[in-house]
């Protein structure tokens, strides 16, 4: 059974930006795409007769919103499998169950009821914090929505959260024909100065070498899978959240793990992903390792 690219639609500009990442990722892959409409109004106003036998203003809503995005998806690529569904559930909720059954789950990143001050909508936050499926948030410049850079950046975290994301962007770069920059961020310990030492003696360049070999191990085993992505491993010194959103600038498409206790309902977001889905200048993947 072939698993849809899901996304998430709401009437925004925002989410049709999304619908036409979704479709060029779908397209990509080959896979059908599944449009999302979440709305509460069959509980609270399907029960109830309208006057006139008019249909609830949160129907026509819900009906004009999910074809509009149908009808551009369409437009986008002619030859996508296309389907849409007004599910009578919070958005929340229904994401992340249309997640379960989706090879990757695509939001805007702010929707129609949210105020211009938040960098991130509410909805894309909480289910790019709890799914357990790829999570792709679609915000960025026109440069990183459509493509143009031909790179694809890797955040290499902890290895209990980046085996499936590293599988996640090889696949990525592989498909798109595009570079894949892996970045490995260190940190010299607070108590140590920059340049006392000769550079022979330097204790940080231990933890550049210790970051340069993790990053090794780590991409060995997909480097030898997809021998045709070409990779650019990179050890950079400084916050990983900062490192990784300066480098967004130049970059298709950025991708983190987030690791995923079995059986916790919270948020489960880590520091990077968040000042990623917040102030990242290119679509985000938030890829979930489950524990």
């Amino acid at each position: 059974m072939e698993l849809p690219v899901v996304v998430g639609v709401d009437g925004s500009d925002r989410s049709l930006t999304a619908v036409d990442w979704a479709v060029d990722e779908a397209a990509r892959h080959g896979l059908p795409l599944r449009l999302v409409y979440a709305s509460l109004w069959e509980r609270y106003e399907g029960a109830l007769p309208s006057a006139g036998g008019d249909r609830p203003p949160e129907q026509v809503r819900a009906e004009n919103a999910i074809g509009t995005a149908a009808e551009r998806a369409r437009q986008r690529n002619p030859d996508a499998k296309v389907s849409a569904d007004i599910l009578p559930e919070d958005a929340v909720s229904a994401l992340l169950d249309a997640g379960d059954s989706a090879f990757t789950l695509v939001l805007g990143s702010r929707g129609r009821g949210e105020l211009k001050e938040l960098l991130l909508g509410s909805v894309s936050l909480a289910v790019a914090a709890r799914a357990r499926c790829p999570v792709v948030v679609v915000r960025g410049d026109i440069a990183g929505l459509a493509g143009s850079h031909e790179r694809i950046l890797l955040g290499a975290g902890d290895p209990g959260t980046s085996g499936e994301a590293v599988r996640f962007a090889f696949r990525e770069a592989e498909l798109r024909g595009c570079v894949l920059d892996a970045v490995r961020a260190w940190r010299r310990p607070a108590h140590q100065t920059v340049g006392y030492l000769p550079a022979d003696q330097d204790p940080g360049r231990g933890g550049q070498a210790r970051a340069a070999a993790f990053l090794d191990e780590l991409l060995r085993g997909a480097m030898a899978d997809h021998p045709a992505v070409r990779v650019r491993g990179a050890t950079v010194e400084g916050p990983a959240h900062r490192v990784l959103v300066d480098r967004s600038a130049a970059a298709d498409l950025v991708i983190v793990g987030a690791r995923r206790r079995v059986g916790y309902f919270g948020l489960q977001l880590g520091r990077t992903a968040h000042a990623l889905l917040h102030h990242a200048q290119c679509p985000v993947a938030v890829v979930p390792h489950r524990v």
